[in-house]
């Protein structure tokens, strides 16, 4: 990831992205991840469009105006400078979310140590059985790593999962359910359905099958979000 100009894209404005607040979303250019479902390969592929300076000088016009930034990506984890960042961005007196794919838990546990972040949104790709199939990495342990850290903090969080039915059946998503049990996750499991577009990363079936809500486990929280 070029350092100089890390950022793909701003999104000005959302009500969506960050919880009870009023937001923009950062797009970090760059992600250790090839999943094959994501519509965004030209930010995971591409390289940054806007330095560290242009977002803060874009930032100090929403003062006032926007309460949180989102960091997104791409994964945003990777950027060497993050923590930097953060603490500018939150001199401006902004709330910070991170969306992650859980690969660098030490840069997430180094933020919430230092009182950086205010919301998380974990990617819970699949079970480790399916994982590099669907990831094309090898960043499972890693991404437990990060659920446990963020199980033993108090900085409120969400796991979320893309489903496409062809990659994660029934059995797949009750198995990330429990797994999500055993380490300690009391939240809501947030599932969203795979929405094709033509520029995914991989070449999926255009209309998957839905998952049959029946077949899915009352142990845990399921909610969709579409």
């Amino acid at each position: 990831m070029a350092c100089a100009k890390p950022v793909f894209d701003i999104t000005p404005f959302t009500m969506l992205d960050f919880p009870d607040h009023l937001a923009c979303i950062v797009w970090f250019a760059g992600c250790n991840m090839r999943c094959s479902y994501c519509y965004n390969p030209h930010i995971v592929l591409g390289k940054g469009n806007i330095g560290v300076d242009e977002l803060l000088d874009f930032l100090r016009k929403k003062v006032g105006r926007l309460e949180g930034v989102v960091l997104s990506g791409g994964e945003c984890t990777l950027y060497p400078k993050l923590t930097e960042l953060c603490y500018k961005i939150k001199e401006l007196g902004f709330k910070i979310k991170i969306d992650t794919n859980g690969s660098s838990p030490q840069v997430l546990d180094s933020l919430l140590k230092k009182s950086l972040i205010d919301f998380v949104s974990l990617d819970f790709k699949a079970a480790k059985s399916l994982f590099k199939n669907i990831t094309h990495s090898n960043f499972y342990d890693s991404f437990i790593h990060s659920l446990q850290i963020l199980c033993l903090n108090s900085v409120p969080f969400e796991v979320r999962t893309t489903v496409h039915a062809d990659l994660l059946n029934e059995k797949a998503i009750n198995e990330m359910a429990d797994i999500l049990l055993e380490n300690g996750y009391k939240g809501i499991y947030y599932l969203q359905n795979y929405l094709h577009d033509e520029n995914s990363l991989g070449n999926l079936n255009a209309n998957p099958k839905k998952l049959d809500k029946t077949l899915l486990t009352d142990k845990i929280r399921i909610k969709f979000r579409n």
